[in-house]
């Protein structure tokens, strides 16, 4: 029999010719009423397994989840291109038609924030509400104007090679405090080659492709222009310089979305979702079945 906690493992060929691999969950057979859906999906480098544990919470909670690799990531197809943030909202469009969804709500964290809010920018008939987690507000021509300096400053280390176990070893210093979930789907973001060694599933070139992807997204001009609600979840590093840019992006976005609610966590990693995904999970949940939540106040409290 299966198990309800268990994902199952799907792909799913959209119309542009990209296989994309998606975890669904299905809420517990004796569910009597089912909650609105959710697709989610991950950040640069990343993968949908990051979900995992916010996932299996909110289909006991009554909720069909289904978590996406995006093009380039995971087990997902690797096309050459079509990395910028506009065709990776319009894969997941094509998703959601072929997933059957109804109006799901979305969540994305990162890169997939700024991707699921071109989502609901472009598509706003195919969903009920964008969740953003410590992403959809970054704009990174503020801080790098000239694209060759963004690359110098954020292009990823060459991983590939690296011992297995070092990387585990870094994982058990540097998320201590994540359930052993949460480290487990970060390993998933690596082939574990046949030699003991890892290697990125985005390669050096895509990961460059989606950066520059992000680079020429502006959100700011996304925002007056949204038409569904939308959460920014923030993360407070508890670094100060960057925590206090964070708080200014998503007080401007605040400012400039027509229903917009923004909730931080504090002291919190940048995959709070992984961290924390209990509390993510109930967020997610209130914000998806109370009719009231995006008609309270637009910022709450930093909670642990």
């Amino acid at each position: 029999m299966h198990d309800d906690s268990t994902p199952t493992t799907e792909w799913h060929t959209i119309s542009s010719g990209v296989e994309l691999h998606v975890l669904r969950l299905e809420p517990p057979a004796e569910t009597a009423e089912t909650q609105r859906s959710w697709l989610m999906t991950h950040g640069l480098a990343s993968n949908a397994r990051l979900w995992d544990g916010v996932a299996r919470r909110l289909a006991a909670s009554g909720h069909h989840v289904a978590t996406v690799d995006q093009r380039g990531h995971g087990q997902s197809s690797k096309p050459d291109d079509g990395y910028d943030v506009a065709t990776c909202a319009d894969d997941l469009a094509l998703l959601i038609d072929t997933l059957g969804f109804d109006r799901p709500a979305v969540a994305g964290q990162s890169w997939g924030g700024n991707v699921v809010l071109e989502l609901g920018h472009r598509h706003p008939d195919l969903i009920s509400q964008v969740a953003c987690v410590d992403g959809g507000f970054i704009d990174l021509r503020s801080k790098f104007p000239v694209w060759e300096d963004c690359v110098e400053a954020l292009a990823p280390p060459r991983l590939a090679g690296t011992p297995v176990e070092t990387m585990r070893t870094w994982l058990e210093r540097s998320a201590s405090d994540w359930p052993d979930e949460g480290r487990s789907a970060t390993m998933a973001n690596f082939e574990l080659r046949n030699d003991g060694t890892i290697a990125p599933w985005l390669t050096f070139e895509h990961h460059l492709s989606v950066l520059r992807g992000l680079w020429e997204h502006t959100p700011s001009v996304v925002y007056p222009e949204m038409r569904i609600p939308t959460l920014l979840i923030g993360a407070d590093t508890e670094d100060v310089a960057w925590s206090a840019s964070k708080h200014d992006a998503v007080d401007q976005a605040i400012t400039s979305l027509p229903r917009g609610r923004a909730h931080w966590f504090s002291p919190a990693h940048h995959d709070v979702h992984a961290q924390q995904p209990e509390a993510v999970a109930a967020l997610l949940h209130q914000s998806s079945t109370d009719p009231a939540f995006f008609s309270g106040p637009t910022k709450t409290e930093a909670s642990t």
